[in-house]
């Protein structure tokens, strides 16, 4: 989970609204909140909360159930950080039936819901801008050593070409990147220009 929040701008958080099931994850030191902080504190800006398993037999689309789920979650993510009115939706789906993910959910199955899907709630998410002129600006999340000294990183500003020579922090280290790597696997894949939000691995020597 680290590597892949620590590439996106948006996450979604999956909850199970089963008896037992949330209160469970939720609980201090369960993986709800564990999943919550690592997010904010890997760069996830947008948040999509969905309450799963709606269908189940003790829930039932029970309005009070979502109700509740949410009234506990709120507090939580707002410690978290997150400022709910603008960055956190909520809304509830049946995963394994596909209730309220690609299409609105019939009112016949849930009458008291008049919101949105979950594709349109990630469609309608507007992605941070980023400027491909700015300074350069690289985390590194991973590194790969079976052929010489190659890392992972996610461009968050700037561009970057090859021969480019960067400073490496802290350590405060020049490097010429000499080639830009898709994938570890694929060390002859190269590519001439790197912009912001691409993820690349690169050869350091």
């Amino acid at each position: 989970m680290i590597s892949g929040a620590s590439q996106a701008d948006i996450g979604v958080l999956v909850i199970s609204a089963r008896k037992g099931e949330f209160e469970t994850g939720y609980e201090r030191g369960g993986q709800t909140r564990e999943h919550v902080l690592l997010a904010k504190t890997l760069g996830v800006a947008k948040l999509v909360v969905v309450i799963n398993k709606m269908d189940e037999p003790t829930v039932k689309w029970s309005k009070e159930r979502y109700d509740e789920i949410e009234a506990k979650m709120v507090p939580f993510l707002k410690s978290s950080g997150y400022n709910v009115k603008k960055d956190v939706q909520f809304l509830p789906i049946s995963g394994l039936v596909g209730t309220n993910m690609k299409t609105r959910m019939d009112k016949s199955i849930c009458s008291w819901w008049d919101g949105p899907c979950l594709f349109e709630v990630l469609d309608r998410i507007v992605v941070p801008l980023r400027d491909p002129k700015g300074s350069v600006r690289m985390p590194i999340i991973d590194k790969y050593k079976d052929m010489g000294t190659v890392a992972m990183g996610k461009i968050e500003s700037g561009t970057i070409r090859e021969g480019d020579s960067l400073l490496v922090m802290p350590n405060k280290v020049f490097f010429a990147f000499p080639s830009y790597l898709l994938e570890p696997v694929q060390f002859y894949n190269t590519l001439a220009v790197t912009v912001p939000c691409e993820s690349h691995w690169f050869e350091l020597g």
